[in-house]
């Protein structure tokens, strides 16, 4: 194992504990030492919640390991059971308690729980990770659910459009939203009413919100939505194979996306693409105007932004997403692309080749930030890790996927599925590099007499003297250098030079650095001036 100060994914009996806090009615029995109960934090902490989550730990300590650790974890079972009185049972081990093989799941299996249901989960911890144990609980989950609703061998595949000959409306599953996750909250609200509008009702959705017994009411359904295929992915697939219910795997995450998806839905439910969403001869549909991003990309002040380097990091379903809309719907250059969701790598690496890149796939965060720093982009789109890396290189970072912290689960409103979606996203991405001109400018006319310590032309005749505590005139006249430092041994710059260096905008200034250093390394040059700065730039300008 590797000590670590950030880690992306924790191990799989946090996953479980997600998929358990998701849900209504399930209660989660972890047989764990007394320090794994850190894991309540996460969800009273990050997600804000006022309960704690529905886990008992048997919380054994040193000197029980000198007893009989089995008789506390029936103990525990049991007591849950009588207090908690659960529609669902899961059972089972952290990392630490793994090493014991006290096997809870068996002891379980030999109690009498009263008819509850109980899953026995047996998530590898020193092989598996977060993403990957929630994805098995709720694919475990559900299948012990629906145990005596499996349709006989032979049976033929339901037909996803059996709803007209029923006499009602089409119904879908959204599956996959869950705890931690990426707004997933308000995803499933903006998915639903897109969905209404469209003439299609949600069965259920899960495991965000739902019980035990709106899990045995997922066949009635004429499809699934895969919304999370990290978390949805398996039972997606087992649904498919066992029920033959048809799945709809397009990510709705960008305006393209968005489009993609809802006529995938409509050729699955055997319904009429209505007319918003056949492609004119411009190859654009008319609903693509329910959003703000394809206007703005199409417009004279979106120049600013064409050709933006960008490096993206995170969950797989939200990098490809992100990778798709800074290439395709916002003119941005991708100049780097991973993932830590090992169990979806080949799905990255193939978006990563299209755009020309070799994908990362990584759980180290300083992999990251090392590779961060080699592509040199003007914004980060990444996770709460991505954020640290790139304040500590001086770059904008937008946070696009959990791990996340506090600050990127809002109250308000504020999804990212859907069109509403995509103009939240523009939001985000956009206002880092529009906050980085203005600062740009700020720069630029730091010498202008507005700027001038004690003069504030918006405050009249009250301006403070220059004398006058809380003026920010210096600060405004000193913009943050982010500027990556000379290589050491080979070249130096020199006092002249840099100060001709700080007046480039901040966010170009390290490709300006890049370039002067290799016209000075080409000629020979030791010491970079202000001279050898204007050289290089007629010399890239040519």
């Amino acid at each position: 194992m590797e000590l670590t100060l950030w880690t992306y994914e924790g191990p799989p009996h946090v996953g479980a504990l997600r998929i358990a806090d998701s849900m209504e009615g399930v209660h989660y029995v972890l047989h764990a030492p007394q320090g794994d109960t850190y894991a309540d934090l996460l969800f009273t902490m990050i997600e804000r919640q006022q309960r704690r989550p529905p886990v008992s730990y048997t919380t054994f300590q040193a000197r029980d390991l000198g007893g009989d650790t089995a008789e506390l974890v029936k103990r525990t079972i049991a007591e849950a059971v009588e207090r908690f009185r659960p529609e669902a049972l899961l059972v089972g081990e952290s990392c630490t308690a793994e090493l014991i093989q006290d096997q809870p799941g068996a002891l379980a299996a030999g109690m009498d729980l009263g008819g509850i249901p109980m899953v026995n989960l047996e998530l590898p911890a020193y092989s598996k990770k977060e993403n990957w144990g929630a994805a098995e609980t709720f694919y475990q989950l559900v299948r012990t659910l629906l145990k005596p609703q499996l349709p006989p061998p032979g049976t033929p595949k339901a037909d996803p459009s059996r709803w007209r000959a029923e006499g009602r409306r089409p119904r879908v599953n959204l599956l996959g939203a869950s705890r931690l996750g990426f707004r997933c909250r308000d995803d499933v609200r903006e998915i639903t009413g897109l969905l209404a509008s469209h003439g299609v009702d949600v069965a259920v959705v899960a495991p965000l919100g739902a019980r035990p017994a709106d899990l045995m009411g997922i066949p009635t359904a004429d499809a699934n939505i895969c919304l999370y295929p990290e978390v949805a992915g398996p039972l997606c697939s087992w649904l498919e194979r066992s029920f033959g219910m048809a799945t709809v795997k397009t990510v709705p995450i960008g305006v393209g996306a968005t489009v993609t998806f809802l006529q995938e839905l409509h050729r699955t439910l055997g319904l009429e693409l209505p007319a918003g969403l056949i492609p004119g001869d411009d190859g654009r549909c008319d609903s693509e105007r329910q959003s703000q991003l394809p206007w703005y990309s199409r417009s004279v002040d979106s120049t600013y932004l064409t050709g933006k380097r960008v490096f993206i990091f995170g969950d797989a379903s939200h990098a490809i997403a992100a990778a798709r809309i800074a290439s395709r719907e916002l003119g941005f250059q991708v100049v780097g692309l991973g993932t830590y969701s090992r169990e979806l790598a080949r799905e990255v690496r193939a978006a990563a080749a299209e755009l020309g890149l070799e994908a990362l796939i990584s759980d180290d965060y300083l992999a990251v930030e090392a590779a961060m720093a080699e592509a040199a982009p003007e914004l980060v789109l990444g996770t709460q890790m991505e954020r640290h890396s790139a304040k500590r290189l001086g770059v904008p970072c937008a946070v696009i996927s959990a791990p996340l912290h506090v600050q990127d689960v809002p109250a308000r409103y504020s999804p990212v599925m859907g069109f509403e979606g995509a103009n939240v996203l523009f939001d985000s991405w956009v206002h880092p590099l529009m906050m980085g001109l203005e600062e740009h400018l700020i720069g630029m006319f730091r010498h202008d007499f507005e700027f001038v310590d004690g003069h504030r032309s918006h405050l009249g005749e009250g301006a403070p003297s220059a004398g006058a505590s809380g003026s920010s005139g210096v600060s405004l006249a000193e913009p943050p250098s982010t500027g990556a430092p000379a290589t050491a041994g080979e070249l130096c710059w020199s006092s002249e030079g840099e100060a001709e260096l700080a007046k480039i905008p901040f966010f170009v200034r390290p490709k300006v650095r890049r370039n002067t250093e290799a016209f000075a390394r080409e000629r020979g040059i030791g010491a970079i001036t202000d001279e050898v700065l204007y050289e290089a730039k007629a010399h890239y300008s040519r």
